[in-house]
């Protein structure tokens, strides 16, 4: 059994977003990622198979997918998709996220 608490282990960064890795296994892999206001996680996706949560734990901003759609992202709200498909995130307010990835890449 493991205990992580993500105020102690990451913090925000002015130069950019903050991540920390929570776990990795050949599972799934959980990163914590830390945003300030503007900041974002840029589009991208994955050539691989397998799915992918975004869960925002504290603050507001956007989830960014392809062809410049968005929707909003705010504490409490996950968003759900295969990992190849476009995603990405960007903070309104101060924004800590959990990413879970599975399998692992």
């Amino acid at each position: 059994m493991k205990k992580v608490n993500l105020y102690e282990e990451n913090n925000f960064s002015d130069k950019g977003m903050s991540n920390y890795l929570v776990h990795d296994s050949p599972y799934f892999k959980i990163l914590n990622f830390n945003f300030k206001p503007g900041q974002e996680l840029p589009i991208h996706s994955h050539d691989i198979e397998g799915q992918l949560s975004i869960t925002v734990v504290e603050g507001e901003g956007e989830f960014l997918a392809a062809e410049g759609q968005t929707m909003p992202a705010r504490t409490g709200d996950v968003l759900i998709s295969d990992i190849a498909e476009p995603h990405g995130i960007r903070a309104g307010t101060e924004l800590r996220v959990l990413v879970t990835i599975a399998p692992p890449i």
